[in-house]
């Protein structure tokens, strides 16, 4: 009894062996690819971003040196104009993330609700509608937008015929919070915001808002990514089971009840899911740069991304604009982080717990 028991474990275990190897073997040519193709290349920009390498050679070759974080420090800290041209980058695509990620998931999520509506006539019309831009090229997206946005375009031209003056959109470096604020009188911020500040940006030009040009830009992320999210909201919808919320209906939740304390909650993967790839996106948005207006008006449309490319491939400091990556790599990892620690799953409170428990005891009595 014993060796047919230690038999047939030994058995299992070098069935498990037979088992790992075959699972290494049909992964390995996916490890190998992305080892020679992303891990490979992302060390070697961590050791340009920590050399003198001039874009001329092998960055290996022994005539680059290691200058340790020289590089990072005048991005950071150095106070020159790398360093405000950083912090100009990076008030611009903070305020940029602060607008774009909240509304286009919040559109994506109602436009999923709408579109998963029993009643809706032609929902495979409208799924393909709302899905339609982002399947087109940015490139292509953006140069409509700078003909939509332009002077004489056609968004000036619809807000002419309600009496508006239009801005020169994408021309335009002003900053909406500070057009909003000399509007009624405030056209100089006080000591405290004006005197002090960080990257070289002082609290008050922190606090400008996104130039009337970035707002172009926010509009047109916000048009080109809700579909694509819509979709993926759409599938966690249809992933739900019905029992659930037919429960809530029956205890008298309204509509906006049961979707914020029922459907919202089971929704939390796809939430994060969702906003995760909308922070990366935001934070790494180049294209729409690069093809329009490649950081003009007065550096109001620079995002760290583009200002990478800029300061490696225009001003040749290649282990500064590697350093910026990095820095970048560094912030998304930190707001992914930070909204998975807010969007964790908590216990129920006691305070909770009691709660539905007295509303049980008095609905049974």
């Amino acid at each position: 009894m014993a060796g047919h028991a230690l038999s047939r474990r030994g058995g299992a275990s070098g069935l498990r062996r037979g088992e790992a190897a075959a699972g290494w073997l049909f992964t390995a040519p996916v490890i190998l690819i992305l080892g020679v193709f992303l891990l490979v290349p992302v060390l070697m920009a961590l050791w340009v971003s920590m050399s003198d390498w001039a874009g001329r050679g092998s960055p290996l070759s022994p005539s680059v040196s290691f200058v340790g974080t020289e590089n990072y420090s005048a991005v950071l800290a150095d106070g020159g104009l790398a360093t405000k041209d950083f912090g100009t980058a990076l008030r611009n695509n903070s305020w940029y993330v602060l607008l774009v990620v909240p509304l286009q998931t919040a559109i994506a999520l109602f436009l999923a609700v709408l579109v998963n509506r029993a009643v809706l006539r032609g929902r495979g019309f409208f799924r393909t509608a709302y899905y339609f831009p982002s399947v087109t090229s940015s490139v292509a997206i953006t140069v409509l937008w700078l003909f939509l946005f332009s002077a004489s375009g056609a968004v000036n031209s619809v807000l002419a015929w309600f009496g508006l003056n239009g801005p020169n959109w994408f021309n335009d470096p002003r900053g909406i919070l500070h057009l909003a604020l000399s509007g009624v009188g405030i056209d100089t911020g006080p000591a405290a915001l004006t005197g002090g500040g960080m990257l070289g940006i002082s609290w008050w030009e922190w606090l400008a808002g996104p130039s009337i040009a970035m707002s172009a830009y926010i509009l047109m992320a916000i048009f080109t990514t809700s579909g694509t999210f819509m979709l993926l909201f759409l599938a966690g919808l249809q992933n739900l089971g019905a029992d659930v919320d037919e429960a809530a209906m029956m205890d008298g939740a309204n509509g906006w009840q049961r979707f914020w304390r029922v459907t919202l909650p089971q929704l939390r993967p796809t939430l994060f899911t969702v906003l995760t790839l909308g922070l990366i996106g935001c934070w790494q948005v180049f294209d729409q740069i690069y093809t329009g207006t490649r950081g003009a008006p007065s550096k109001t449309t620079l995002t760290p991304a583009y200002l990478s490319y800029k300061t490696a491939f225009t001003d040749q400091e290649w282990g500064q604009g590697a350093a910026i990556a990095f820095i970048l790599f560094v912030i998304i990892v930190i707001f992914t982080l930070l909204q998975r620690w807010v969007l964790r799953d908590r216990p129920v409170s006691r305070r909770r717990i009691r709660a539905y428990e007295v509303a049980r005891e008095e609905g049974t009595s």
